[in-house]
């Protein structure tokens, strides 16, 4: 069984909304692009890598026509690095409209999105989620993920669709790697989904010392 691998750039208010461009998702959002001001070479290499060995893109709607518009024609230039393997993994779309699949390798999913995550799963070693809020949030209500990694970036926008809008349950993760922060603040932040339910305890408790004078 693979790996289904969230990717979200997020603000420190946990704001994912549009971050590449102005044109990603701009109804009653004034900020899209926010992240292009704070890339840095740092938190660059750290998105490049966290790339390495994805065989299939698992993809929403809108991030599917934002992407299969500009990626094939990115082949030979700066972004050539993603534009190859983005062009060459399979592309699987959650969508209940009739998105045009003309970007080589693309599958529109049926109506069954956690069965066909599943055979997903199943059949590729590495599938990445890209963006996708409506889905991510879909993928972690129904805790069909394996991997998030998250990039916080050191702003507050205080409007805009949020990582756990619709889609919190109760879950448990595991930090897998090390933090790492980058020149101008972004922390890269990679955990795993792990078992059981968040735990509770009471802070007062005597072996916890609080309140005492040791």
């Amino acid at each position: 069984m693979g790996l289904i691998q969230i990717e979200l750039f997020a603000t420190l208010d946990l704001v994912a909304q549009a971050p590449g461009g102005p044109d990603e998702d701009p109804v009653g959002f004034p900020f899209g692009g926010w992240q292009a001001p704070l890339l840095d070479e740092v938190a660059g290499s750290q998105i490049l890598a966290a790339y390495e060995g994805t065989d299939a893109l698992l993809l929403g709607r809108r991030t599917y026509d934002i992407f299969a518009a500009y990626w094939p024609h990115q082949e030979g230039g700066v972004d050539n690095e993603i534009a190859t393997l983005f062009n060459r993994v399979p592309k699987y779309v959650a969508s209940r409209g009739t998105p045009d699949l003309s970007w080589a390798g693309s599958t529109q999913l049926g109506p069954d999105l956690a069965g066909a995550v599943r055979e997903i799963r199943d059949r590729h070693e590495h599938v990445k989620v890209v963006g996708s809020l409506n889905l991510v949030q879909t993928l972690l209500r129904e805790k069909l993920f394996d991997r998030l990694d998250l990039w916080l970036y050191p702003i507050v926008l205080g409007v805009g669709k949020t990582v756990f809008d619709d889609g919190a349950v109760p879950s448990n993760l595991t930090l897998l790697a090390p933090p790492v922060a980058s020149p101008k603040g972004t922390v890269f932040l990679r955990y795993g989904l792990a078992d059981g339910m968040p735990a509770t305890g009471d802070m007062s408790a005597p072996d916890r010392g609080v309140g005492s004078d040791n």
